[in-house]
Formats: structure tokens, sequence, C-alpha cells
């Protein structure tokens, strides 16, 4: 026990342990072995903590702090965040698994996140409105709503932290955020940041527990205004309901089973790279894998041996080294799932082109090899169940009309790629594809300045870009009497 990494929540800008002391350990999955102790907040300390983000929205000085101070606090943490990628990468990859050299990277770039929604803190404004009536001057406000409950999983936690607190802080509201229990060390190591930034107690709050009790408390506390939510739709549900206590606002960024349609016209090389990064990135653990890959038959076979031999020589390992492509799963569970599905795939009728198993090398955490199954129909369970981890179902089409059906077929809706060099046909494809983001001869591509969100079962809501703000704001009229006369009489109609 004395060897492990010993962290604290920051609740009302102090670090501070559960209020019966117990903790958690958080395991790395690249050995399976305990590296961290995470305080297991119980229900008093959730409400602490909103009381807390309730107190500096009302009270404090982020309640009188004006648009331009609280850009300014947004900026001093975005150069924090730049500065310290290399150490934040390194407690990330430790505790998820995740490449150093992606998360790393990501760290770095998720500055430019904050140091957008910095720029946007100013700009929040209403409108005045032409209205049908004389003497009357009419204006809109908008207004920060309150305490937000930001609720984040174990997988991108960084990037998934600046697209809600980044807006949130910015249009003035108070934030409580709840880490993954599987994860939770590079949110303390966040609070950090926050804390020598210079915010004010209470603007931000970093807890750390269990779905039951921590996180059915936050998300139906009476103080909480806003629920921002990223994780599965299981998870979704149970947060609606416990929203039911509050009328909290809610958006849900869910799962998804992202098609990649690839067309006889394309460039095979970049459709093979973008298909590859799609599913293998991340080692597939991303909302907005690429894990149904659809191919025409024309090039379907060229396709596959093109990819089957690049997979075989994507190098598993150790994710802080940096000639390693590909890291373990999260967790033991995520890993004997995909073991389950994978086996059901073939005896459903999947081919398996490739991976399929454990490697034999390292021989301890939770890795997997990339996986290619190819499926011969679309009613394989495997086709629409997302699995989370780097497994791929392949399936042919001939037609246009074919696979926009084919893609579209699936209780997902996050994103979608596709490939091909017919600009006409790659925006009827991408029109006619329910899904919130599409990309067009490239894939898993982000940006502050772009939206994204989902539909169907991959939830609802916008995350990044500026309308992102006006979600963390509710709008208020105003009537303003020019005329000197007194009001009419309310009894006489004229």
């Amino acid at each position: 026990m004395s060897d492990l990494v010993s962290y604290r929540m920051f609740i009302d800008g102090a670090w501070v342990g559960a209020e019966d002391g117990k903790t958690f350990q958080s395991l790395n999955p690249a050995t399976g072995e305990a590296w961290a102790e995470i305080p297991e907040a119980t229900v008093g300390d959730i409400d602490r903590a909103v009381r807390a983000a309730h107190r500096a929205f009302a009270e404090g000085p982020w309640a009188t702090a004006t648009a331009t101070e609280r850009g300014r606090y947004l900026r001093k943490l975005a150069d924090l965040l730049a500065d310290k990628s290399e150490d934040l990468g390194r407690t990330e990859t430790i505790d998820t698994g995740k490449m150093l050299k992606e998360t790393r990277w990501q760290a770095k770039y998720i500055a430019e996140f904050f140091h957008y929604y910095a720029g946007c803190a100013d700009k929040i404004h209403g409108a005045t409105l032409p209205i049908d009536k004389p003497d009357l001057f009419v204006f809109t406000l908008r207004e920060p709503l309150g305490v937000v409950a930001a609720v984040v999983p174990w997988n991108s936690q960084l990037f998934l932290v600046a697209v809600k607190i980044g807006p949130a802080l910015a249009a003035g509201n108070t934030v409580v955020l709840k880490a993954s229990e599987h994860a939770s060390a590079v949110m303390l190591e966040f609070g950090k940041l926050v804390e020598a930034a210079g915010f004010p107690a209470g603007v931000v709050n970093i807890v750390t527990g269990h779905g039951e009790p921590c996180g059915k408390a936050l998300t139906s506390h009476p103080l909480v205004q806003r629920i921002s939510f990223t994780g599965g739709p299981g998870s979704a549900r149970q947060i609606l309901h416990n929203s039911a206590e509050n009328f909290a606002q809610v958006s849900l960024e869910l799962g998804g089973k992202s098609p990649v349609m690839v067309f006889e016209d394309a460039d095979i090389e970049s459709a093979v790279n973008g298909s590859i990064a799609g599913i293998f990135g991340a080692s597939g653990q991303s909302c907005v894998a690429g894990s149904r890959l659809y191919l025409h038959h024309k090039i379907a076979d060229r396709f596959l041996d093109t990819m089957v031999d690049q997979a075989k020589q994507i190098r598993i390992g150790d994710p802080l080294e940096e000639a390693t492509q590909m890291g373990p799963l999260a967790t033991t569970a995520q890993l004997e799932r995909i073991e389950k599905e994978v086996a059901f795939a073939q005896e459903e009728g999947g081919k398996l082109l490739h991976g399929g198993q454990r490697p034999a090398q390292p021989n301890r955490g939770w890795y997997y090899e990339p996986t290619i199954i190819e499926c011969p129909d679309q009613k394989l369970r495997i086709v629409d169940t997302e699995l989370f981890g780097p497994v791929l179902s392949v399936l042919r089409f001939e037609t246009e009309e074919e696979v926009i059906k084919l893609a579209n077929d699936t209780n997902y809706g996050l994103a979608a790629g596709i490939f091909t060099r017919d600009g006409a046909r790659s925006l009827r494809v991408a029109r006619a594809t329910r899904a919130g983001i599409v990309w067009i001869n490239t894939y898993r591509v982000v940006s502050p300045i772009a939206e994204f969100g989902g539909f169907k079962d991959s939830g609802y809501g916008r995350e990044s870009g500026f309308q992102a703000i006006y979600d963390y704001t509710r709008q208020k009229t105003v009537w303003i009497n020019t005329s000197s006369a007194p009001m009419s009489n309310p009894f006489v109609m004229r």
C-alpha cells in the first residue's frame, strides 16, 4: 500500500479525502497492478462539492467576474496545460493504457480548446428585438445556468473535460467534475493546474467515486442546473432518471458503431490508413471508432489484403514506449467481453481475417490483438454491438443506395467515414448518412471550432464549437416602457 500514489479530491479549493476515509485502487492496464489510491466519495462529499460550486456561482468572486476576467483564467489554465502536457500524458497513460505519444499530444492540444473558449467568453451576447408595440424597448440577455455536473469516462478524459468545462466556465457557470472510477488520476492532476491558474474556490470541483452513490448523488442534486455526460447508453438512462429530481438540462454524448464506407474509386492507401486510424487508434477505445467497414466489392479483396498486412505489423506493447503503436485495453471486463463477442461472431459465420486473441507478448496486462472479421451479412450481433476495442467488422456492398441503407441500419449515429474521389457522391452520401459527424477522405479529426455529437442512441446535444457556450446559458427577455405616460387601465381594452 505504501508504494501507491495517494490522491485527494479537489473540493472548494482544498484537497480532501472522502469524509469516511474510504479509497479504491486504480490499476495500470499495461501490468494489471495497482499503482494509485483514489478517494471514494460519499453522498456527503458530493453535497459539499455542489454547495461549494453554488456558493462560488451565487456569492463568490465568480459571480461578479467579468467575461474578460473569466477569459484570463481560462488562458492561464491553457498555458499550464501546454506546459505540463508531458506529465499529464504520462499519468493518463499509466492509468488508462493509452499510448504516451497520444496522451501527451492530446494534453497539449486541448490547451487550444481552453484558449478558444477564453476568446469566446466576452463574445456572448443577446439581441434587441424589433417589437410590434409602440414605446417599448425589448432586449435579451444570456445568463449562466449555475452549477454544472460534468461526468466523463476514462478515455480521452482531458479532451472531454475541455469541451465540457471550457464553455461552461466561459459562460460564467461553476462545475463539479466527476472522474471515471476506472481512471481518475489525470483528472486530479488537472485539478492541480486549476488551482495553479488561480480559479476562485468552488469554481471547479473534482470528485472521484462510483456511479452509486457518487454519480447518482451528483446528477440528482437539487442545486445542479445542467448535466453534461459522456458514456454508455445504460448509464445515460439512469442519469435521465436522476435528472427528474432537479429538472436539470441534460446533454448526452454516448457510444457509436460508426460506419466507414469505401467506394470503388477511393484512394486505397488513404482509405486503409483512415480505417486503421479509426479502429486501431487508441486500441479502438473511442466513441467515434470506425468499427464497421463497408467495402465496394470491386476493391474489397485488394483493400483487405493491404489492411491485414498492415494490421500484422502493428507493434503491441508498453504504451510508455515511443515505438509502441497499440497499447492495452483499459479493464479486464472489457477484454473478456470482447473475447466472448469475437468468438460468438465466428459461431454466427464471421470469418476471422486477423487477430482474435491476446498476444503472446506482452504476457501480462490487458492486451488484445488488432482484429478484423469479415461478416457475411448485417445480422451478426457484432455488427451493431459497440465493443470499445480494436475489433473491425467488414461487409461488402455493390451500390451507393445499398451502403447508405447498411450504414444507417444501426441503433447508433455518432460518426461516419466516406472514402471516394467523387465529390458529388461524397456530399450525397454525407447528407443521407444519419450521423452527427461525417468525415470525407479522412477520419478521427477534431477541432475546438467544430461541433460534435450524435443521433439516435449516440445521444443528443453538441459539444465543442461556439454554439456550445449558448448551451450553458439561459435567455432572459427584458421589456422597458419608454413612454412618459402612465400605463393604461388594464380593464379597458383598446
